[in-house]
């Protein structure tokens, strides 16, 4: 009776799995028709790398995973001829992956039995599952690599992968991210489980860091793991993971919830009882910012050419052709979480081929190739985004199509959600914009500036965000966030940067010596914009009031609201 009353209370995923175990699920692989698939099946599938929905019937998509973004010449020669043959689109994924979308149902499996092969893994990288792990492209050779975490990475990837226990089965799924690195191309707190370069007693270790994700920074769970340590907690955590959290609500059960539901310390409680070990309170952490160049000087004098992707698209074509030039310049290639290409080892920094866009500091979920994308983003990332300042700047931008948040727009220095709205009246949707992660050291999540901008007001305004850091004279944008935006509330930045384009001026924020109340901050406004007016004594009620004023369709009622067409961007 218990029993029963158990598995009622258990989300819908976890009632499929206690009814069968997703590894005992593929033992009748080769027996799917993949054109009847019922809702259990389409779980299923994810665990071993399809994905496919009930409203995009017979089109699916197939995910690799790449250990720390590791890929040899011929892999990649592979998938080139795979997606070739088939003609698919293929993507770099923010995990270092590849996605092959528009796969077809009649290929499906003979794709996937391809892919599988030649060290290559579609293992695991969807579902309830710990996901590709991932490090710094310059992992054992860049000029701020302290620990080689390569050989950390496989073991614990060798551990999980086809382990009858974990397929599918965790209650949600689990990133991970490791760097033996004191600088990273790309910050690792939006990850659940982060372990990060700290040095304690002059010894280099890592101090562990967990409950990140896409919206949310990973905690200092104070523990120093020396090198050799590792891996029995990976082993520790996964366990403890897999055993205590929950399985119910399913919008509850990723580690950051379990976090909330039983504290930072009973987490470590559970850990350690599986790790059998006393832990060592953490070390002093090792990161620190760099603006990393398309050509990067390694350790032994060798470089790196940072091969900028379409915003993550790669065509058969130019993966043949870095195919065959790191084959005759016996160069090693890399897949970085800012979905670009990586050359390692070229004795010089000349290259027969250039990058075909502007995108080494943007990060850009798969956009209309997702079905859950209200825009394409790939394909418009040139008309919204001042791309020479940010790549001039070097500044960090995630690019996510919706709320899941899969272009990690919340630990980047300016982040953006594509939404469908009417607030402005008739538009064809617009985005949210965050700005000011302290992401390096994962001290804070980005803050909202803009509830939303309608698609054609985009530019303008990123413009202006981008033009009042360039004249603040800060070094790069997390030292502007740091010194001048974090003095300021979420609704007075709104409204400075508002008043700004209302008055077609770019008039610098002042840099204060403590965070504002909110009446210094509306005299501020007064002082610096004389036309300026607060709307009912409300700063979020003037935001509104301004933004619609500036934003909504010509010759369009502020107040009216037309319906939504929800229909996707593919």
């Amino acid at each position: 009776m218990q029993d029963n009353i158990m598995n009622k209370q258990l989300n819908k995923r976890e009632r499929y799995k206690a009814r069968l175990k997703p590894y005992d699920y593929f033992q009748e692989f080769e027996t799917i028709d993949f054109d009847s698939l019922g809702e259990g099946d389409r779980y299923y599938l994810q665990d071993f790398g399809i994905f496919t929905t009930d409203f995009l019937e017979g089109e699916f998509t197939l995910r690799l995973r790449n250990a720390a973004g590791r890929i040899s010449v011929k892999q990649f020669q592979e998938i080139a001829h795979i997606v070739q043959e088939y003609d698919l689109t293929l993507v770099i994924t923010a995990r270092a992956g590849f996605q092959l979308h528009d796969v077809e149902s009649d290929n499906i499996l003979e794709i996937w039995k391809k892919l599988n092969q030649n060290g290559l893994t579609t293992w695991q990288s969807f579902g309830d599952n710990v996901r590709n792990i991932v490090s710094d492209v310059y992992d054992g050779v860049g000029k701020y690599a302290q620990i080689e975490v390569y050989p950390l990475v496989e073991k614990m990837q060798e551990y999980i992968l086809k382990n009858p226990k974990y397929v599918g089965m965790l209650p949600r799924r689990v990133s991970i991210g490791i760097s033996g690195n004191s600088a990273n191309v790309n910050s690792f707190f939006a990850n659940d489980l982060y372990f990060a370069l700290a040095k304690k007693d002059e010894i280099y270790g890592f101090n562990v860091y967990m409950g990140g994700k896409n919206t949310e920074t990973a905690q200092d769970a104070n523990i120093f793991l020396q090198k050799e340590e590792l891996f029995n907690f990976f082993t520790a955590f996964v366990e403890t993971f897999y055993q205590h959290g929950s399985r119910f609500s399913r919008s509850k059960t990723r580690l950051f919830y379990m976090i909330e539901d039983i504290g930072l310390e009973g987490l470590r409680k559970l850990i350690q009882r599986q790790y059998k070990r006393e832990f060592v309170s953490a070390g002093d952490l090792q990161l620190k910012h760099v603006d990393f160049q398309e050509f990067e000087l390694l350790k032994e004098n060798t470089y790196a050419f940072c091969y900028q992707s379409d915003f993550g698209r790669l065509k058969p074509d130019e993966i043949v052709q870095i195919s065959d030039f790191a084959l005759k310049n016996d160069a090693e290639i890399r897949i970085g979480i800012d979905q670009n290409i990586y050359l390692i080892g070229l004795k010089t920094k000349e290259l027969p081929f250039a990058s075909p866009a502007l995108s080494s500091t943007v990060v850009a979920c798969a956009g209309n190739l997702c079905p859950y994308a209200v825009w394409s983003i790939k394909d418009e990332a040139h008309q919204y985004l001042p791309l020479e300042k940010i790549y001039k700047y070097k500044i960090k931008v995630g690019f996510s199509g919706c709320a899941k948040g899969c272009g990690r727009h919340r630990h980047t220095d300016i982040g953006l959600i594509g939404l469908k709205t009417n607030n402005f009246g008739a538009t064809d949707g617009g985005a949210r914009i965050f700005i000011g992660a302290q992401h390096d050291t994962g001290k804070s999540v980005a803050r909202q500036l803009f509830s939303m901008v309608p698609f054609v007001h985009l530019k303008v305004t990123l413009t202006l965000v981008v033009e009042l850091f360039e004249q603040s004279g800060y070094q790069n944008f997390q030292l502007y966030a740091y010194h001048i935006l974090s003095q300021y509330s979420e609704d007075f930045l709104s409204l400075w940067h508002l008043m700004n384009l209302k008055t077609s001026q770019q008039l610098l924020l002042p840099k204060q010596a403590q965070a504002q109340t909110k009446e210094s901050e509306i005299t501020l406004l007064k002082k610096s914009f004389p036309s300026f007016e607060l709307v009912e004594d409300e700063m979020k009620k003037t935001v509104s009031f301004l933004a619609k004023e500036l934003w909504t369709v010509e010759g369009e009622d502020p107040h009216y609201k037309p319906p939504i067409k929800r229909v996707t961007t593919r």
